[in-house]
């Protein structure tokens, strides 16, 4: 959990140790910070920060969390358990500028990536049908529904569902 500053950091300062463990001719201490510095720099290409944006978010710092995302240069090498939030949380802030092109865009990506729940699959879905039904895109807030029924949900998802359903016209 840090951010690409703090991961440059703590590189420069293993670093530092790694020439000093080499000079010393402490070999051990230097593979110890050889292997630190490989795995601060692949946390950063795997990981990113999307556990800080999503604590962000969920305090509802979205400026915060806005910046930390935007700090993943390239969210396709992130690991799919960090993809699916990035993608969540990008669409939810996205939808919060009505930004809905880019909100569809980010909960398309997050529809085909693993959840470890069923529910936060069906929010995405039930995210997905609001968007098309303010674009007025009936049939594809039906085909969203759909997938969300199919999915076990909570009640308070099930009383969207609910909504939504009602605004189709018949």
């Amino acid at each position: 959990m840090m951010t690409s500053k703090a991961r440059l950091g703590v590189v420069v300062l293993a670093v530092l140790l790694l020439a000093y463990t080499v000079y010393a001719e402490t070999y051990q201490l230097t593979a110890l910070m050889a292997c630190l510095i490989g795995y601060t720099i692949w946390s950063y290409y795997r990981d990113g920060t999307v556990l800080l944006a999503s604590e962000a978010f969920k305090k509802k710092q979205y400026d915060l969390a806005r910046s930390l995302l935007a700090d993943i240069k390239n969210p396709d090498h992130l690991r799919k358990k960090r993809r699916n939030y990035y993608e969540f949380i990008s669409g939810s802030l996205d939808l919060q500028l009505l930004d809905y092109e880019g909100a569809e865009r980010h909960f398309q990506i997050a529809s085909r990536l693993p959840f470890r729940r069923k529910n936060d699959k069906a929010l995405i879905f039930v995210n997905l049908a609001n968007i098309n039904l303010m674009k007025k895109d009936y049939d594809r807030v039906k085909a969203y529904l759909e997938k969300v029924k199919e999915l076990e949900v909570s009640s308070r998802i099930a009383q969207i569902v609910n909504r939504i359903e009602n605004e189709i016209p018949k």
